[in-house]
Formats: structure tokens, C-alpha cells, sequence
């Protein structure tokens, strides 16, 4: 049985618990309780287990019993369970209120082909639920999971090294993060060439990151234990005083989440330059000052920030200041869960001091007459292609590609600091430079408008004439 198909059956599981009234995003944070504890028995790593809690205890009862003892389970693991098992549990309530449901869920783990699903690695499978979860509409889980060949594609342009210090300020369930270990251990032979000092860094400190929403913290840290990681996961808010403390990375790749702070609040953080309560670019501030000098980013952002006034020109002046901004993709829409916005990868390297880093942006338009993406049509790798090898040209300016564009830091400057540019022109896509000049447009109105009163008092003086003459 291969991890697709073992994916599958536990997702129709689901199906049990709709009279329970639970959502797929609960489903998967119940599987995670259940799996953690017949992925330790399958592993052999029940030692960190309480024996009166471990998976044959609960695999053998039945019923109300199973019920009680299930919810014991829980509160036990979450108050008393020990380091990374102890934060998956902490605070952990089932929603399952039928014995019956709870109790087929189990059985059916248990049946599952468990020695072909550790072949393909348990990391492998807790990802396919995630994925499933991410593309159920129903789930909402699309806001924190991001396509995987996206992040392949940051992940091989960014080229994390062992030594560095790699983060992800807003982490989801962790993908940018696994994705960037298992870059690395290609590359070192899963760490079989490093010596043990490196190795131990790798498993322990390179990889870390921070998730507001308590659920997706416990499927980050369930992801990331899989997956042989055991770097710091915060559960908090970047934004918030937390954030401070976050800083001196190597590698920043992330894709924060949009919006704003809710009821207009602004971010809670007296080390940024600029008060906004546009929660990307206060990410935006958080990420460029959270990289050490030489150090890099990948950052998927909405178009709001590319061309937002105010504040939002000023961060992006900000950002060209301290950091060398050379690419920003500009991605097709219906990639994300709401198929309506519009997003980009700006990728920037800190520079060595705070000023004049930025020379010219380049940009790649992956956005006009590309294929309307979606479930039944997903992005794929040969998408990326063409701007992989635009993207690694030592000479940029030899490729040949209509997508592939360039403009000076000073033109930047002169279309106010915007940086919704590079898009083709082409009649399925209507430029900011197409629209009429609004200041143009204005005085064209008025003029329109003084002409209509004129000759409108013209007949008015006409009728009354006409009046008078009768009279």
C-alpha cells in the first residue's frame, strides 16, 4: 500500500465523524492525537510514554470506557508528557462525542499497512493528510499551507546551507521549514558527511519558526518531529514584542498571512520604523530586519504591498534601503485558497550596511496567459522552469524572455516606489500605466460639466424669453 493510498483511507475517515458535526481541520488535529501514539509504537519510541498510555491501552478498549479513558489520555500527555509530547497535548480536547466513531477511527489505524508506510517515510504521509486538509475548501486550511512545488522552488533558489540558520516567522505546519532540511540532507547525504557537531545543529537549531493559531502549532510540531526535527516551534505572534527576539537568521522563507490586526490594531513592536496595521508589511518589517548582514529571504506577499501609499511606500523604501530587492515573481492567481488574490515572491539579500543596497529589481511575470490553476488543474514544476534558469543566468540580461524584465532603482523611484511592474501588456491585463491620469481625467470633467451648465443656462434664458414674449 503506498502513502497516496494510506492518505486516502484516513482522510475517509472523516466521513465518520459528520455526524459529530466536526470539521476536516478538527479531523486532522484528532488524527494527530491518535497517530502521535501509533507512530511511536511503530517506530519504537513508546519510551517517552507513560506505559498506562500507550497505543495498545487505548487500541484495546471499547465504548464509554474508551471514551474516558481517550479524554484521560489527553489531559495527561498535555500536562505531564514530556518535552515536544507535552506541547502537541497541552490543551488538547477531543470533539468526538461518539464512542462508536472514536472507536472505528482506531481500529482502523490500527488495520492500516504501517511497515509499507514507514518505507515512504512517516513524514511523507502526515504531509499528504495536511495537503488534503490544506485543498478541502470546507477547511479554511488553505490560509497556512502553501503549494509545495512553490515551495520547492524558493527552497532550490534560496540553497540553504548546513551551518545556517533558517527560520519562518508565520509557520504553518511547518512546510518551508522541512522542505529546507530535506534540501540539506541531499545535499550531505542526510547528514552522513558532516561531523557530529554540524549534524546536531542541523537536527536541533538550524530549522525554527512561530505560529499564532494554537491547532496549527501542534500540527507544525507533529510535522516537524516526523520529518526528524526537533528546532524551536514558538506558538505567538511575531508581531508582538515575541518577535523581537527572532532575528540574526541566515535564511528567512515564509509566507505570511494576509489581512489586517483585527479592529485596525497596530503591531505591537517599538523596534519597527513604520506603524501599519497591514500585517504583511509589518511581516515585511519583522522579516528584513530579522536577517543578519548577507543574509537572504523568500517572501510570498499580496500585490497590496507592492503598491500601497503611505507607510507601505515607505517600508518598500525601507526594504531597497537595507536589502538588495534583485527579483520579484509575480505568481498566477488560483495558487492559493482564495482565487482571487493576487501574490508575488520578492526575493532580497540584507545587505552590509542600511543604505543603497538595492541597484535594480528584476521581474518575472508568471501571471499574464498562464493557465487558470485550481484543484483539477494544479501549478506543477515545469511552470517554474523558465524562471529558474532567468532566475540563475549569470548574465541576466542575456536571456531572451518576454516575462523577464528590469528597471533601475531610480525609475523605481520615480513610479513612487511601486513595485507592481513587470506585468506584459496585454488586453487580458489592464496596466496602472493604461489608466487615464487621474489629474487629466479631472479637469476633462470639469470642463464637460461647465460646458452642460452653460448651455443649460442658455436655454433656461431661452425659455424665459419665450416666457415673457407670451406674456
Amino acid at each position: 500500500m503506498t502513502t497516496q493510498e494510506i492518505v486516502a483511507k484516513l482522510w475517509n475517515l472523516c466521513n465518520v465523524l459528520r455526524d459529530d458535526g466536526i470539521t476536516y481541520h478538527q479531523y486532522v488535529t484528532e488524527l494527530t492525537y491518535i497517530l502521535f501514539l501509533k507512530m511511536a509504537k511503530e517506530t519504537g519510541t513508546e519510551t517517552n510514554i507513560p506505559p498506562a498510555f500507550r497505543w495498545d491501552e487505548l487500541a484495546r478498549r471499547s465504548g464509554i470506557e474508551l471514551k474516558s479513558f481517550y479524554k484521560k489520555l489527553l489531559a495527561e500527555l498535555g500536562e505531564h508528557g514530556k518535552d515536544r509530547m507535552r506541547q502537541i497535548y497541552q490543551g488538547a480536547v477531543s470533539n468526538i462525542e461518539e464512542p462508536k466513531n472514536l472507536e472505528k477511527i482506531i481500529s482502523s489505524i490500527n488495520d492500516l499497512d504501517w511497515y509499507s508506510a514507514q518505507e515512504e517515510g512517516l513524514g511523507n504521509l502526515y504531509e499528504g493528510l495536511l495537503e488534503k486538509n490544506a485543498n478541502e475548501k470546507k477547511s479554511g486550511a488553505g490560509q497556512y499551507f502553501t503549494p509545495r512545488v512553490l515551495i520547492d522552488v524558493m527552497v532550490r533558489l534560496m540553497r540553504p546551507q548546513p551551518g545556517e540558520s533558517c527560520n519562518d516567522p508565520a509557520c504553518g505546519t511547518f512546510g518551508f521549514m522541512i522542505a529546507a532540511d530535506q534540501y540539506v540532507r541531499a545535499q550531505t547525504d542526510d547528514y552522513f558527511t558532516l561531523d557530529e557537531e554540524a549534524a546536531t545543529f542541523q537536527k536541533y537549531a538550524a530549522f525554527s519558526g512561530c505560529e499564532l493559531v494554537h491547532d496549527t502549532h501542534r500540527l507544525a510540531l507533529m510535522n516537524a518531529m516526523l520529518h526528524g526535527i526537533e528546532g524551536r516551534i514558538t506558538l505567538g505572534d511575531t508581531l508582538s514584542t515575541l518577535g523581537k527576539d527572532m532575528k540574526g537568521y541566515d535564511l528567512v522563507l515564509t509566507n505570511p498571512p494576509f489581512g489586517t490586526k483585527k479592529g485596525g490594531e497596530r503591531a505591537a513592536r517599538d523596534d519597527f520604523a513604520f506603524a501599519t496595521s497591514n500585517k504583511q508589511l509589518n511581516f515585511l518589517q519583522h522579516i528584513y530586519r530579522s536577517l543578519k548582514p548577507g543574509g537572504r529571504a523568500a517572501v510570498v506577499l499580496p500585490d497590496n504591498v507592492l503598491f500601497a501609499d503611505g507607510d507601505g511606500e515607505r517600508i518598500r523604501a525601507e526594504l531597497m534601503d537595507k536589502c538588495d530587492l534583485h527579483t520579484v515573481l509575480r505568481l498566477p492567481t488560483g495558487i492559493f485558497y482564495a482565487q482571487g488574490v493576487k501574490t508575488n515572491v520578492l526575493f532580497f539579500q540584507r545587505g552590509l550596511n542600511d543604505k543603497g543596497n538595492t541597484k535594480e529589481v528584476w521581474f518575472y511575470d508568471l501571471r499574464t496567459n498562464m493557465p487558470s490553476f485550481g484543484k483539477t488543474s494544479p501549478l506543477k514544476k515545469e511552470h517554474f522552469t523558465a524562471f529558474e534558469t532567468a532566475y540563475d543566468a549569470p548574465d541576466r540580461k542575456s536571456i531572451a524572455d518576454e516575462r523577464w524584465s528590469v528597471l533601475s532603482r531610480e525609475a523605481i523611484a520615480a513610479k513612487g516606489n511601486s513595485l507592481d511592474l513587470g506585468l506584459i501588456r496585454d488586453a487580458s491585463v489592464l496596466a496602472h500605466d493604461d489608466l487615464p491620469d487621474p489629474i487629466e481625467s479631472g479637469e476633462a470633467c470639469i470642463a464637460q460639466l461647465e460646458e452642460a451648465v452653460d448651455l443649460l443656462q442658455s436655454v433656461v434664458r431661452e425659455l424665459q424669453s419665450l416666457t415673457r414674449a407670451r406674456a
